[in-house]
């Protein structure tokens, strides 16, 4: 396993190479290896802890004009699946997990349930290598992004209940509804095709690996081009 890629997007280089070896180590493959004494669910334990100190903090510094509640509503955002799942995605920390055969044969390394968890104990182990401040220097080099648009109020991920709010807008005029059009790849890899339909008219599509996540797609791109009044929906920027 190539650790030293893994630094290089990290930004840190760690002391002890074990803490970063046991942080990507799942429970599947400790189980399957008698040799391994450990595996990450711990680091991943004290990394929310930290990282939700990290954030807090600078939730506290960069919005002095939004009372707690928001703020509470602005961490939830940064520190949830979808943004671990996204930023481990992006320093491609999937392909270094260690994970048992099985869960390697259900697409493991792309699940964001152990991407997220994974990120999580990368953060723990950083703090524990290196302390608070070098923990704190690589999750603002990761997060900082995501925080500017929580405090923007720009990160949403709920695409859906946000489409919804809009169509009802109408007071009943418009009405909105989703249908999966295509299924494709072999079961452990499966991509599902997702239409949002506003008033019988297809408005957007969206890709993901669960219905779920193809709706949320059609949704997000749905908010890009929807216009909603009290008189109905309309389509702007309509390709």
């Amino acid at each position: 396993m190539a650790i030293y890629e893994l630094e290089k997007h990290l930004h840190y280089v760690f002391t002890k190479k074990e803490w970063l070896q046991r942080a990507l180590t799942h429970s599947t493959y400790a189980y399957e290896n008698a040799h391994v004494d450990s595996d990450n669910e711990r680091l991943e334990f004290l990394g929310d802890a930290v990282l939700q100190l990290i954030i807090s903090e600078a939730l506290f510094c960069l919005s002095d004009r939004h009372p707690e509640g928001d703020m509470t509503k602005m961490r939830s955002l940064v520190v949830c699946e979808q943004t671990l799942a996204d930023i481990a995605k992006s320093i491609s920390l999937g392909k270094h997990l260690l994970l048992g055969r099985g869960e390697l044969g259900t697409g493991g390394r792309s699940k964001p349930s152990n991407t997220a968890n994974a990120m999580e104990a990368v953060i723990g182990a950083i703090y524990l290598d290196g302390g608070l401040p070098a923990a704190k220097a690589v999750v603002e080099a990761l997060f900082t992004p995501y925080l500017e648009m929580a405090v923007a109020g720009d990160l949403v991920y709920d695409y859906k209940s946000r489409l919804l709010e809009l169509v009802q807008s109408t007071r009943g005029t418009s009405q909105m509804r989703f249908e999966i059009v295509n299924e494709e790849g072999p079961v452990h890899e499966r991509m599902f095709t997702a239409v949002v339909i506003v008033d019988e008219t297809p408005v957007a599509e969206g890709i993901g690996s669960s219905k779920k996540e193809a709706e949320q797609q059609a949704a997000r791109e749905a908010l890009k081009i929807l216009r909603c009044t009290r008189e109905g929906c309309t389509l702007h920027n309509h390709v």
